[in-house]
């Protein structure tokens, strides 16, 4: 088998073999392939502009969104909590929280607080947990616990644990 790869006249047929095969494996392979993603990736990007603009037709508020602050310029739970409540449509009466005080730790200050929303549906817990923490970047949420209502279709309790690290 040795002998072969010493042959000279072995290189001088594969190189040109492997010259013309090249091309053809480009033209007849690879290419079309390229072409079948750069047409999935042009219909995703359309799918994704078309969701873009529903998001700016049903919810044009987003553009013009700034976080609330209070008189001395820092977060709090309960302007941020009682906002993202309004947005989602839970009563003040269902919604209750009880937020810790600001504990510094390397230079950040971080709080806590424990959420909980009462007699919701499923969506509206979903919607709350989204909006709060897309509003506020720092804000993260570490435990959520449902409990169904017994009897009930879509009324759950919600309990959830938040942490913010400003």
């Amino acid at each position: 088998m040795r002998k072969i790869y010493k042959n000279p006249m072995v290189y001088y047929l594969m190189a040109p073999i492997l010259a013309c095969v090249w091309p053809l494996l480009v033209s007849l392979m690879y290419l079309p392939a390229a072409e079948r993603d750069a047409e999935d990736q042009r219909a995703l990007c359309i799918e994704g502009q078309t969701y873009i603009l529903d998001i700016l037709k049903y919810d044009p508020g987003k553009l013009t969104y700034s976080p609330d602050k209070d008189e001395t310029g820092e977060f709090s739970f309960a302007k941020a909590i009682d906002r993202v409540a309004n947005t989602c449509a839970i009563r003040s009466a269902n919604c209750d929280y009880t937020a810790g005080s600001a504990s510094p730790s390397a230079d950040k200050k971080v709080q806590n607080a424990k959420v909980t929303l009462k007699a919701v549906g499923i969506v509206q817990a979903a919607k709350f947990l989204s909006d709060i923490q897309s509003m506020w970047v720092g804000l993260k949420c570490d435990h959520i616990k449902l409990t169904k209502k017994e009897g009930l279709p879509d009324q759950w309790d919600v309990e959830m644990k938040f942490w913010y690290s400003s």
